[in-house]
């Protein structure tokens, strides 16, 4: 090993144990593993975000006995945790400037793996089995985002011929994770990255689910005045009666100074809008995967593209506009400069139902073939777990 090596594994091995110490549902989940060894002789396929604290997820379930043959995503990968996890056994590909070619690259690495069982993170992975012919050998896995369960229920729907757990599916993770820790990650993150304030600042947010009530929620908290732009009825009548103004993309991309997109969807941010924005407008994206802005269309149009920073792009036009571009699209909370994600304990409750979810899966339980939400049981086992653990009183 490289002195340069030794450093990012001694750097890795600090924030791990930072973040170990915080996930107490984690913790007490690894005991019970290390007792139980549900995972014994399955190996499990992961496309997640690397960072601490899906690193502390990945141990929980190599203590569980299962071999991990991991890659990250695109982009926000943290080479010290990469470097941490392969000391400790762990197959791991991937680096944080890999390019999109060498991302898919690792994504078929860990294919070529064969693995019984997937942890997935967009579907990148399943589609891969699908399109390979190989999908019959896996017994089952869990998708972590809305993005990745959409794909299952759209382009690959009944070509997945084992049962899927959307952990996004949880009203847990649509509440801790999705509502309030994104909401609080996407906030720190812009105000990190840019060094902009909110006060008083015209922001549009795209989307009201989960992810875009807390981006709205806690923009407004902190005083910044907040427009949604959302295509399906109920939600938009929702964003309404809780006070933003709503309308459709078409009539606020002239009124915002700063875009956060949280749709899960592709194009939401296309030519026609950023031909409408003010001079200085700063686009960003929470969503899983970066075709929420049209960046391609962007820079296309683009008389010039200045990097003012790792994380930050000034995308000049020849009308003399410029727009400020955050971490290429891809979702800033986690793809930006120094990411941190969301909050530690909002993380503890979400790869819980990770956890527990894929014990489900390699247990041998019957379930339905597809798609499908959390087990109810776990849902309300990990509500008590959570509770217990912020001593709230019931």
């Amino acid at each position: 090993m490289t002195e340069q090596e030794s450093d990012l594994v001694e750097r890795g091995e600090r924030r791990l144990e930072w973040t170990r110490s915080r996930m107490r549902l984690l913790a007490d989940a690894r005991t019970a593993f290390e007792a139980s060894r549900p995972f014994a002789g399955h190996r499990i396929g992961v496309a997640i975000h690397l960072e601490p604290k899906t690193a502390v997820l990945l141990e929980v379930l190599a203590a569980g006995g299962a071999e991990i043959v991991a890659t990250g995503n695109h982009g926000s990968t943290q080479d010290d945790i990469v470097a941490a996890l392969r000391s400790r056994g762990l197959t791991v590909h991937g680096r944080r400037d890999d390019t999109i070619e060498t991302h898919r690259d690792n994504l078929a690495r860990v294919l070529d793996a064969a693995p019984d069982i997937i942890l997935d993170n967009g579907a990148d992975l399943i589609a891969g089995l699908v399109s390979r012919g190989t999908a019959s050998s896996i017994i089952g896995g869990t998708e972590e985002t809305t993005s990745g369960g959409d794909r299952l229920r759209g382009e690959l729907e009944g070509s997945v011929p084992f049962p899927v757990i959307v952990i996004n599916d949880s009203p847990l993770k649509a509440i801790g994770e999705n509502r309030h820790a994104v909401g609080q990650s996407v906030v720190e993150s812009f105000m990190r990255i840019t060094n902009l304030m909110i006060p008083g600042r015209r922001f549009v947010v795209a989307g009201y689910g989960w992810c875009g009530r807390g981006v709205a929620q806690y923009l407004r908290a902190l005083g910044g005045r907040v427009a949604v732009a959302e295509i399906d009825e109920l939600k938009a009548f929702e964003a309404a009666l809780d006070g933003y103004r709503v309308a459709p993309m078409s009539e606020l991309a002239g009124w915002g100074n700063t875009f956060i997109t949280a749709t899960g969807r592709p194009g939401v941010l296309g030519a026609e809008e950023f031909a409408m924005m003010e001079s200085g407008s700063v686009l960003a994206n929470c969503g899983h995967f970066a075709w929420e802005i049209d960046v391609p269309a962007l820079k296309g149009s683009a008389a010039g593209v200045v990097e003012v920073d790792d994380a930050i792009e000034r995308v000049e036009f020849a009308d003399g506009r410029h727009v400020v571009l955050i971490a290429d699209g891809r979702m800033f909370n986690l793809a930006g400069g120094e990411p941190k994600g969301n909050s530690l304990e909002s993380m503890d409750l979400g790869f819980l139902l990770q956890a527990l979810s894929l014990e489900r899966v390699a247990s041998g339980v019957a379930l339905p073939i597809g798609a499908q939400p959390v087990p109810d049981d776990l849902n309300r086992l990990i509500a008590r777990r959570m509770v217990a653990a912020m001593s709230a009183s019931r």
